[in-house]
């Protein structure tokens, strides 16, 4: 009579490799379970209108009746559309003075708040405040100050012996007050930023600088701002892409006139999508706005990185 086979077991080695696979798979069913939800929301709330708006840019769609396909039609159109050049002469204007003036003040101010002076702490709030201010608040807040009949600027001028102005009423003034507005709000972000960074410009750079004879313009030309390079860089790609998506403030105090001289990129999208209702030609000009911005981010990390390989190449 032959003996019943034994039960193959596995080795030691084998069970415990099996187990730690198993943990691993509980584990990531577990972190899967908690991170779903929030995956779930963000493809609904992000990826899913990108491309919904990206098929809706080559559509005819009044938002009223069934859309209708018009391929390239709707991006032929805003090469032929006036008003869009003129909101992309806008916007292209509004990011020119903008993004250096809120730079180059900022850096000012950074250095002045950077020294020991008496109440320092009170200067870098006030400074910063105007900032967490939503744009919305400050749009209204604005067309108060600038109304040409009522306005508190009028009455000063006025007291002063100048002549009333326009401002946001006036079609070579509107697109300027709008920029120094901002700027208001804007220049307290590259204040925390540089003096967040001045902090970090190596001492021994500066005092042997100093031993050498270098005066504070000598300092500030060949020790301090090269140091703030990197951070001038990301200043530079975020003031930009900030002006490209400037909208809020026009749509509280100008509503893209006078006479269209405020009319920027993202209001005339919202113009074309929810005012003439026309979504499709709206979606196609997002997606040009949304092309300009990756190139303009593409641009400024390309130029980093080079300039970060000739740094590194001079330094061998």
């Amino acid at each position: 009579m032959s003996a019943l086979p034994t039960p193959f077991t596995l080795p030691d080695h084998e069970r415990q490799l099996r187990a730690k696979r198993r943990g691993r798979r509980r584990e990531s069913a577990t972190a899967w379970g908690f991170v779903l939800p929030a995956v779930l929301v963000i493809i609904g709330l992000s990826v899913v209108p990108v491309i919904w708006s990206l098929l809706l840019s080559f559509q005819a769609d009044d938002l009223v009746t069934p859309s209708h396909w018009v391929g390239f039609d709707n991006y032929r159109a805003l090469t032929e559309d006036p008003h869009f050049s003129q909101a992309v002469g806008n916007t292209l204007l509004y990011t020119v003075l903008y993004v250096p003036l809120s730079i180059v003040l900022g850096l000012l101010l950074a250095l002045v708040l950077n020294r020991r002076i008496r109440l320092v702490g009170l200067y870098r709030t006030l400074i910063f405040i105007p900032f967490i201010i939503s744009e919305t608040a400050q749009g209204v807040l604005f067309s108060f100050i600038l109304d040409p009949q009522f306005g508190a600027a009028n009455s000063v001028l006025n007291k002063l012996g100048l002549p009333s102005q326009g401002f946001l009423t006036d079609p070579n003034q509107a697109l300027p007050v709008l920029v120094a507005v901002s700027l208001w709000s804007g220049t307290g972000f590259c204040v925390v930023i540089y003096l967040a960074a001045l902090q970090d410009v190596p001492q021994n750079l500066i005092e042997a600088a100093k031993l050498d004879g270098a005066g504070r313009w000598h300092l500030l030309r060949h020790v301090v701002l090269p140091t703030l390079t990197p951070v001038s860089v990301f200043l530079v790609m975020w003031q930009t892409l900030q002006a490209l998506q400037v909208f809020d403030l026009v749509y509280v105090t100008t509503k893209g006139g006078p006479l269209g001289s405020t009319t920027v990129i993202v209001y005339f999208i919202w113009e074309q999508a929810f005012k003439n209702f026309t979504a499709g030609y709206g979606a196609s000009a997002a997606y040009v706005l949304a092309l300009a911005l990756l190139v303009v981010g593409g641009a400024m990390r390309l130029a980093r990185r080079r300039k970060s390989a000739t740094a590194e190449g001079a330094a061998r």
